[in-house]
């Protein structure tokens, strides 16, 4: 089903008309991003494109078109490709490891109360930061504290900010009146985000001068980028840099910590699902060595219910807008050109006529089913050329995780409720309050996280 929605503001005002589609079924997503998929390649020119996202020049905000085509290829060859995957598996496995480290310091032989989207967060924060940077800037081993607090705090306040709706995005009447002040808050935090990443990007050039080596020889995504810069400088400027740093922690931090809270969520709501979780690890691992990334592919049941996590609770309930280009047919009715697109991601993943008890969660749905099966159904990551191309990280990230946290702990409820599943608001859908669990060292593990 699409929903067509059209308004036009008074002559007084303004003579813009302004067209939405919303989309909430899966033929109509087919539609337009199969057939459509070009026409709704653009993105809508919002406010905080143009001040927290270099004037629409990142990845994520940037109209369709050779800057765009670019960027494309630059993340998809550079940023995520297996060959960059695979060059720092060291770091998310590490991380993981440092993760089950710190929990297991924390625990004892009866269960304790441990909060944990903090550590989710610092989690993924880390091992984006390493990857874009070499560094940490959570938890230990932290070069420099006053560095990482202002890394910290401007990524809360982008967080918060690119999350919040604006309505003068929708009635451009309230951006002459600067309606609650968002266009001052978004020009503020813009000089502040900008410092910080170019402070990450001088301090990278420092240090390949101070070591005498070449750019090119290094590993980090600054260091690659930079060396790409020497090739091509009028393409690979500062701010198109900076950009893509940007575009890496806002879409591969948030998204992943949401994912695995709301994962470890659901399953102390469904010990059932738990215990079978923790048999395929046994039967296919065993309690002689950690989890490893490798070990994925085997781990269908894990995978299960990260799908279902994600059927239940998409990162982003509704898809990044997209914009037509031309005018065109969806379902037999005619859009014309220059439309809003949103995608109802979470309505289709509810969808009864889709799926068998929608809301229950059954991550059995999945077993024994390829992806080809469920691609126009499981839409998470959106589809089409502008599909999040971080998805396999996300992905790896995320069942490792999960798989490291069922392996190594037992996990049971504070009380005899459910755990809370009410949703929160931001730009991804975080727990309106977040998890706090009852843990403990698995008795199995404790040889394994002794070495950790």
């Amino acid at each position: 089903m699409a929903l067509y929605i059209n308004w036009k503001l008074g002559a007084k005002y303004s003579c813009t008309q302004s067209s939405v589609v919303v989309i909430s079924s899966p033929s109509a997503f087919e539609e337009c991003f199969t057939t459509n998929d070009i026409i709704f390649a653009n993105r809508p020119r919002f406010l905080v494109g143009k001040h927290l996202n270099y004037n629409s020049t990142t990845v994520g905000a940037a109209p369709y078109g050779p800057l765009w085509r670019n960027l494309r290829r630059v993340t998809a060859l550079e940023l995520f490709s297996t060959t960059r995957l695979n060059m720092f598996l060291c770091i998310r496995e590490e991380e993981v490891k440092l993760l089950m480290k710190n929990l297991y310091q924390r625990s004892c032989q009866s269960f304790v109360k441990v909060e944990m989207k903090t550590r989710l967060s610092e989690l993924s924060f880390n091992i984006i930061m390493r990857i874009v940077t070499g560094k940490r800037y959570f938890g230990d081993q932290v070069e420099n504290n006053e560095q990482a607090k202002q890394f910290r705090d401007t990524m809360k306040e982008m967080f918060e900010l690119s999350g919040a709706s604006n309505p003068g995005d929708f009635l451009p009447i309230l951006q002459w009146i600067d309606y609650q002040n968002i266009e001052k808050r978004m020009l503020k935090l813009q000089k502040s985000s900008d410092e910080v990443l170019h402070g990450l990007i001088d301090d990278c050039r420092n240090k390949c001068r101070h070591s005498n080596q070449e750019v090119a020889g290094r590993k980090t995504i600054i260091e690659s980028l930079l060396s790409m810069q020497e090739v091509e400088p009028e393409f690979y400027t500062d701010e198109i840099i900076k950009g893509i740093i940007l575009i890496l922690l806002m879409g591969g931090t948030d998204t992943s910590a949401v994912t695995i809270e709301w994962s470890l969520s659901l399953l102390l709501n469904h010990p059932d699902v738990l215990t079978k979780a923790r048999l395929e690890l046994d039967n296919s691992i065993g309690q002689d060595r950690l989890v490893e990334e490798s070990d994925l592919p085997n781990l269908t049941y894990i995978q299960a219910i990260v799908n279902e996590t994600l059927r239940l609770f998409p990162a982003v309930p509704v898809l990044t807008p997209h914009e037509s280009s031309a005018e065109c047919y969806i379902g037999g009715y005619y859009v014309p050109s220059n439309t809003m697109l949103l995608v109802n991601a979470w309505a289709i993943h509810r969808d009864p006529e889709l799926w068998d008890d929608p809301t229950s969660f059954k991550p059995e749905r999945f077993e024994g089913l390829e992806a080809d099966a469920y691609k126009l159904k499981l839409i998470p990551f959106g589809m089409g050329r502008r599909g999040c191309p971080g998805a396999v990280l996300a992905n790896r990230v995320v069942a490792l995780t999960l798989a490291a946290l069922i392996q190594c702990f037992d996990w049971e409820r504070v009380g005899q409720e459910l755990v809370d599943m009410t949703e929160g608001s931001g730009l991804t859908m975080p727990k309106a309050k977040p998890l706090e669990a009852m843990f403990r060292a698995s008795e199995k593990m404790i040889k394994i996280l002794k070495e950790l």
